[in-house]
C-alpha cells in the first residue's frame, strides 16, 4: 500500500471513530502497523482532524491518543514485531504526543463555552498520564496549568483562538447528540477508572520478557540495577500526613472494639427463657 492510500484509509478510520474500544483499537492497530512507513504523516492526519472536527470528535481523538500511547509503550519493548525500520529505543507516537501536547489540548478544549463539554475529561486524561509518567510530567503540568488559568465559558472569556475555532453551528448540539455524548462519556469514564491503578515497575531480569517502561523516576547516575520507584507508593507517600492525635484516637477505638468483642465472646450466653 503506497503512502497516499495509507493516508486516505487512515483518515477514513478517524472520521468513523467513536467511543467504543473496538473502533479505537482498529485505529491504533493501523497507526502502529504503518508507523515505520509513514508515521509522521499519520500523526499529521490526527492533528488535522483534531483541529477541524466537532467537539465530540475531538474528545474521541484524545481518548484515541490515550490508547495509542499505551500501545506505543508496549510496542517499544518488541519493535521487531512491527517490521523493519523501527529503532530499538523508538517510543512511536508518544514522542509526537509530547511534542504537540499543548496544541492538542488547545484543539480539544477551545476557549469559550464551546470547550466546556471536553474540559473535565481532558483534565482526567492529563492527570492519568502524569501519574503513570506516560509523558514528561512537566509538559503535562504546563498543559493542566493552561486549562486551570483559562477562563473557559466565563462571562469575560476572550474570543476563541483561530487554531481552536469550531463551526458556530456546533455550539448547540442536537438533543440526540447530547444523549449519545452522555452514553459515550459513561463508557469512557468507566474504562478510565479501570485503568487508573498502576502496577509497580520493577527491573526486569535478563531471562524475563521486557515490559513497557514509563517515564523513570530515578536519575541516570543511580545505576541500571536499581529498582525503579513504585509510582503508586510514591504518590501515596507524598499525599499522606504525619502521624497525629487523630491516628492515636483511631487506633484506640479499634483496640476498644477488638477487646470488647473478645470479652463478649468469653461471657456466658444470656438466658432469655
Amino acid at each position: 500500500m503506497d503512502p497516499f492510500e495509507v493516508r486516505m484509509q487512515f483518515l477514513s478510520l478517524i472520521r468513523k471513530l467513536n467511543a467504543s474500544q473496538q473502533s479505537i483499537q482498529k485505529v491504533v492497530g493501523f497507526a502502529l502497523k504503518f508507523f515505520s512507513q509513514c508515521g509522521e504523516d499519520l500523526w499529521d492526519c490526527i492533528v488535522e482532524e483534531c483541529q477541524k472536527g466537532s467537539i465530540n470528535n475531538r474528545i474521541n481523538i484524545l481518548y484515541l491518543l490515550d490508547s495509542l500511547c499505551e500501545a506505543s509503550l508496549l510496542a517499544k519493548s518488541r519493535p521487531s514485531a512491527l517490521g523493519q525500520g523501527v529503532q530499538p529505543e523508538c517510543s512511536f507516537y508518544v514522542d509526537y504526543v509530547g511534542r504537540d501536547l499543548s496544541k492538542i489540548v488547545e484543539f480539544v478544549v477551545p476557549e469559550g463555552r464551546i470547550g466546556l463539554p471536553n474540559l473535565m475529561s481532558t483534565k482526567q486524561i492529563l492527570e492519568d498520564w502524569r501519574s503513570k509518567r506516560v509523558l514528561d510530567p512537566q509538559k503535562v503540568d504546563d498543559a493542566l496549568e493552561s486549562l486551570n488559568t483559562r477562563n473557559v465559558g466565563g462571562e469575560n472569556s476572550p474570543p476563541p483562538s483561530p487554531l481552536a475555532r469550531a463551526p458556530q453551528r456546533q455550539e448547540a448540539l442536537p438533543r440526540d447528540e447530547i444523549f449519545k455524548r452522555i452514553e459515550a462519556d459513561r463508557e469512557r469514564h468507566k474504562r478510565l477508572r479501570e485503568r487508573r491503578w498502576v502496577q509497580p515497575i520493577l527491573h526486569a531480569p535478563a531471562h524475563a520478557a521486557p515490559l513497557a517502561s514509563f517515564m523513570p523516576l530515578t536519575d541516570d547516575a543511580d545505576g541500571a540495577e536499581e529498582l525503579t520507584i513504585d509510582i503508586e507508593f510514591e504518590n501515596e507517600w507524598e499525599t499522606t500526613s504525619d502521624w497525629n492525635e487523630d491516628d492515636d484516637e483511631a487506633v484506640a477505638e479499634e483496640n476498644d472494639l477488638c477487646y470488647t468483642r473478645s470479652t463478649t465472646r468469653s461471657e456466658a450466653p444470656m438466658d432469655v427463657s
